[in-house]
């Protein structure tokens, strides 16, 4: 168990997250504060989603109060209410206060966090293949059970369909030279690819790999990883967020934040979506998260650390990156940045 213990913290690296200590208001006639726990060292205010979350007015004026009315994440709520449907990370709580003919606001943030330490879980190979070492991979999917890969680097990046039995690439576009290739995802016969800072990303039609169009990223900084569950588009952007997208628009609909039961996980990449969850890599750390994505909460985690081993080891050898799911066989498929070899592998408990 120590051991375990151990494995996740070396895997998955927790940064608590920031907020302000203190209820927010427009006067200094009323505060809101809950019976969430401050933690001095991180700055914010945290409880776990297997918590009652109650409020309380704090009138240190006296004032004779009406009524009050509280939002959580702009929904209406009560004073006291249950947190296993909240998404996790911070989140914020809004008062208003109804008193002698007027009204004041007040607000909240609280970093609500997963109820369970992430299971760790092993895995074993099922078949290794070749894969081009100078690729440098980003994004790796399957479709109609043939593979396709993304790749990065500036005068690098491409756009591929290749044979994941031999290698061979089947069809390949390069990118412009000023963009830098990230994930891809297919959905309803179009592709769309990533770009890291560029803040477009691209749509390209799955069968001539024709460009349908460019689209922009909205809200989210950058362009990591992208998946999607045959009905919306997730996006990661190199932070703790997971964004929702409109496949039609790429209009960024809603997040989720990434944590564990101790606080949020940053540098979430390469996303591929695996019966019902979100599999994510972590940047430069050679393992892979499980995601609930209806809350953020990290489940549990893939310890990859010994597949980089097994390839060959070259100067430009570079870290874990790149998962496709292969829903055929239900095994998972995975790479490296300029690795000679692509893994099939089985997940497996510790």
């Amino acid at each position: 168990m120590q051991f375990h213990k151990f494995l996740l913290l070396t895997i998955l690296a927790v940064f608590a997250s920031s907020c302000g200590s203190d209820s927010k208001s427009e006067t200094n006639d009323f505060s809101l504060s809950s019976n969430a726990t401050f933690n001095k060292n991180a700055q914010v205010y945290s409880i776990s989603k297997d918590k009652t979350l109650e409020l309380t007015i704090k009138n240190p004026k006296k004032h004779t109060i009406d009524s009050v009315s509280y939002l959580y994440n702009n929904s209406k709520t009560a004073s006291s209410f249950s947190l296993s449907n909240s998404k996790l990370g911070i989140q914020e709580v809004k008062a208003t206060i109804y008193f002698n003919g007027t009204s004041q606001n007040v607000t909240h943030a609280i970093q609500v966090l997963n109820d369970e330490t992430p299971k760790v879980y092993g895995f074993e190979i099922v078949n290794e293949y070749p894969h081009d070492i100078t690729s440098y991979t980003q994004g790796l999917e399957f479709f109609n059970g043939e593979l396709y890969e993304s790749t990065g680097q500036r005068g690098e990046s491409k756009l591929r369909k290749v044979d994941y039995k031999t290698g061979e690439v089947l069809k390949n576009v390069d990118l412009e030279a000023k963009y830098f290739g990230e994930g891809l995802s297919i959905l309803n016969n179009k592709i769309y690819q990533l770009t890291w800072e560029s803040k477009t990303g691209f749509v390209y039609d799955v069968e001539s790999f024709e460009k349908i169009k460019d689209f922009s990223y909205n809200q989210s900084k950058e362009g990591w990883g992208i998946c999607n569950d045959e009905k919306v588009l997730y996006k990661s952007d190199g932070t703790d967020k997971i964004w929702t997208l409109d496949p039609e628009t790429l209009e960024e609909k809603d997040y989720i934040q990434t944590y564990t039961n101790k606080g949020k996980i940053v540098g979430i990449n390469e996303l591929e979506w695996v019966n019902g969850k979100i599999y994510a890599n972590r940047y430069q750390l050679d393992g892979v998260a499980i995601i609930n994505p209806e809350n953020g909460a990290i489940e549990g985690v893939v310890d990859f650390r010994s597949l980089k081993k097994k390839v060959t080891q070259h100067q430009g050898l570079d870290v874990l990156n790149g998962l496709a799911w292969n829903s055929k066989t239900q095994t998972l498929f995975v790479t490296g940045k300029r690795w000679d070899k692509l893994f099939e592998v089985r997940i497996t408990e510790k």
